[in-house]
């Protein structure tokens, strides 16, 4: 089947942070798929003389784009988004571990899992990075939930043998075994990858890490993902934990969890060494502002993305939504507080090809452009009467698309492909 996507078409040629110019718009464009990728993009005059056989979706001024990707979720924290009044030590000990705890039940596991990706999946997200929880089966029910929608997801099972619930701990060696058998089972299957996944270091000791440091030397085309420098008590906590280390980021650093492929989530409150090694080792960060704001733990610092890799993340559930239309218009509100103001292409950047190249796997997804697999959102410009009527007095695509971005919500969406196929819509 050869399907022809007319509409407004958004892509890139290049890094936003760099050149305002690598953003491209068409206003009378066409996206061409073909067996679960994208063959062609152009004008649609163009496309619909070139392949007439095609069947045509017309969507006609909706925006059609990649489909956002979230790259540092927590899919066990689905049933606790939102929860009240708490910071992330007692966050965790309130809401996340008693929930983390439930996830032993294979059942349990499958039905969170599923109820995630369909929520996220309505809300335009076509893939996702998520950690599980310590028991293996979590990690089967998130692959086996992303298998069944032929979606490309990202995920690991959650390794913490200090500070946290006896049900919720294991040991470096079970972490270094069950990671592997997992890896295994699951990493390069249809469109799934395995992530290495320490939860941070307050909650692995030393030799945990040192066991996930030495897996991920055996296999380097997987990610590592964790957490780094999300809140001073936290930064206060690692110290005490690790007084040998120079910082948050030695923790890691000393047991071999830096290099490319190394993706922290947050890294608010970064020292000067710290932003030099992650600069020279190609590390990823991910930037998670609606969870920053909501657990009160700062601002992140965008001008990072002019010399690292950085994605855009929900952080589910300490993030407030699962959207990432909401995440976009949080990252523009923390820039705009730290003195930068953020263009609607650098926010539409951050979820797309910005978390794609956080994710090293910016020659899948992310983008349209030739060769790209066929995941894709279609947004309606005019969802709600107040996004309608900012839109209508836009002298371009970017003042039309800016009130989507600060408004927009599940309305918005309009269609969702994956893998080349469109999902029953979701308006």
């Amino acid at each position: 089947m050869t399907d022809l996507l007319l509409g407004q078409v958004i892509r890139f040629q290049g890094d936003p942070f760099d050149t305002l110019d690598a953003a491209r718009t068409l206003s009378q464009g066409a996206v061409l798929v073909e067996d679960g990728r994208i063959v062609a993009v152009g004008e649609a005059a163009t496309l619909r003389a070139m392949v007439p056989a095609a069947k045509v979706h017309d969507y006609g001024r909706a925006l059609i784009s990649a489909g956002f990707i979230d790259a540092h979720v927590h899919y066990p924290q689905t049933a606790i988004i939102a929860s009240w009044g708490k910071q992330l030590i007692d966050w965790l000990n309130t809401y996340t571990f008693p929930e983390e705890m439930r996830f032993a039940d294979r059942a349990y596991a499958d039905e969170i899992a599923g109820r995630y990706l369909d929520l996220v999946l309505a809300r335009g997200t076509t893939t996702v990075c998520s950690y599980a929880t310590i028991h293996p089966e979590s990690v089967d029910a998130i692959f086996n939930a992303a298998r069944s929608r032929g979606m490309r997801v990202f995920a690991g099972k959650t390794c913490m043998d200090r500070n946290a619930p006896e049900g919720l701990r294991d040991t470096a060696q079970s972490a270094y075994d069950d990671s592997k058998h997992l890896l295994e089972a699951w990493h390069g299957v249809d469109r799934l990858s395995y992530v290495i996944t320490p939860r941070f270091s307050p909650t692995s000791t030393p030799e945990q890490l040192a066991a996930l440091g030495a897996l991920w030397r055996e296999y380097p085309d997987c990610l590592m993902q964790t957490h780094l420098s999300e809140q001073l008590d936290e930064i206060a906590w690692v110290k005490d934990l690790f007084p040998q280390s120079r910082d948050y980021l030695d923790t890691y650093e000393a047991q071999g969890l830096l290099g490319e492929g190394a993706v922290y989530g947050h890294a608010i409150h970064l020292t000067d060494r710290e932003r030099s090694r992650l600069i020279e080792a190609g590390a990823s960060l991910v930037h998670c502002p609606t969870s920053n704001t909501f657990i009160g733990s700062g601002l992140f610092d965008m001008g990072l993305a002019r010399s690292l890799r950085v994605g855009l993340a929900t952080d589910t559930g300490g993030g407030s939504s699962f959207s990432m239309l909401r995440t976009m218009a949080a990252a523009y509100e923390v820039a705009q507080l730290r003195g930068q103001s953020l263009h609607p292409s650098q926010l539409w950047w951050l979820a797309t090809q910005g978390s794609a190249r956080a994710l090293r796997c910016e020659d899948k997804i992310g983008n349209i452009a030739p060769g790209m697999e066929a995941d894709l959102v279609v947004i309606d410009l005019a969802s709600t009467p107040a996004i309608a009527q900012a839109a209508a007095r836009a002298d371009d695509l970017w003042q039309a698309l800016f009130p989507t971005i600060m408004m927009g919500d599940d309305r918005a969406v309009a269609q969702v492909w994956i893998g080349g196929k469109p999902l029953p819509p979701t308006t």
